[in-house]
């Protein structure tokens, strides 16, 4: 008989997390596990068909094979777009040096 892998299992909202470890057998994939860990049923708004996954963050497809100890982790949405705060953030910055001291 083989032995069990260890991993985990990790989603997050702003409000709380949700980290399950989980012992599944060589060669469960990612989207496997993710069913048997109950995330689905505690965090109905989870598509895996939209949402991506990954391991360590790293992104996967659902049907990578596991290895002893992965983080397997899935990703929401992002609230903001990472380049236009960023833009936002420099023209703020470049109008407030742009000001004269008094």
């Amino acid at each position: 008989m083989a032995e069990k892998l260890e991993v985990v299992v990790c989603y997050a909202t702003p409000m709380q997390e949700f980290l399950f470890p989980l012992a599944v057998a060589p060669g469960t994939t990612v989207g496997q596990a993710i069913e048997a860990s109950g995330v689905l049923a505690a965090f109905p708004e989870i598509n895996l068909v939209t949402q991506p996954v990954g391991i360590f963050a790293k992104k996967k497809t659902l049907d990578t094979v596991l290895r002893a100890r992965d983080r397997i982790e899935l990703y929401r949405p992002l609230v903001a777009d990472p380049k236009d705060s960023r833009r936002k953030r420099a023209a703020k910055k470049d109008a407030s040096a742009s000001r004269p001291a008094t």
